[in-house]
């Protein structure tokens, strides 16, 4: 009931100290995982919604993509011998069942949330229709892109970059395991250096596999930064938008 009272007040007047006020948040399929070695940890669901819950309490616009790397990876299943637009849509389906799941921990923190999907199943998500998803937002539910965007041989990272353009996200914060992007692998290289911000074209000429390539140009192209952050830190979707100096920021 906290919640809902706390996101109620957030749609008729956002906080004034607010960095940004629309957000699409990409979260990996495996950000779910925790210390499992498949599937999805309880407990890590329920602390993304309950942090997904606090910043839409704070009168911010929320749109989530989410990926299946704990389920079910298109390119890991071609390389295995399957065909690879096959191996593509059976990850972009098990996107929706991450995304039902994330649904379903932010029902329980009193949050109104739809999940849209780019290939139909009308059963359990509603079709992908742009106009739609922006209504979405602003009557201040949650929206979650599932089935990426329904096309084989394209990243959840590009889906990203897609609906942030379409749907007027102001950044994409690109949820990872280290608190922002370095010149080298910080877990390999002690003096990898890391970047407060980055150009777009600084992110493509060194190579960087934050996120890939494509994703990076379309957002050049449509002109809408990435935020990349640490999401296992508690609290640091509130402290992004809320401008505080974590992370990379990539514009």
């Amino acid at each position: 009931m906290a919640a809902q009272q706390e996101i109620a007040r957030g749609r008729e007047a956002a906080r004034p100290d607010l960095r940004y006020r629309r957000v699409l948040l990409k979260l990996s399929g495996e950000a779910l995982l925790g210390k499992a070695a498949y599937g999805i940890d309880d407990e890590v669901l329920s602390a993304i919604a309950a942090e997904v819950g606090e910043v839409r309490g704070l009168g911010v616009d929320v749109a989530i993509v989410i990926g299946a790397g704990n389920i079910f990876r298109g390119v890991s299943g071609s390389s295995h011998g399957m065909e690879r637009a096959s191996a593509d849509y059976i990850g972009m389906i098990a996107t929706v069942i991450n995304a039902l799941m994330l649904q379903n921990a932010l029902d329980r923190e009193g949050v109104d949330t739809r999940v849209m999907s780019a290939i139909e199943m009308r059963q359990v998500a509603e079709p992908y229709i742009r106009r739609r998803a922006v209504r979405h937002l602003e009557k201040g539910r949650v929206v979650i892109f599932g089935a990426g965007t329904g096309n084989p041989f394209v990243t959840t990272d590009t889906a990203a970059s897609l609906r942030a353009a379409e749907i007027g996200a102001e950044v994409i914060l690109k949820a990872t395991k280290v608190d922002g992007v370095y010149d080298a692998d910080p877990k390999l290289e002690s003096n990898a250096k890391k970047f407060a911000e980055l150009s777009y074209r600084e992110f493509l000429s060194q190579g960087l596999k934050v996120m890939d390539a494509t994703a990076v140009s379309l957002c050049m192209e449509t002109k809408v930064p990435i935020f990349v952050f640490d999401l296992t830190v508690v609290g640091n979707i509130k402290r992004v938008v809320l401008g505080e100096p974590i992370g990379t920021l990539v514009h």
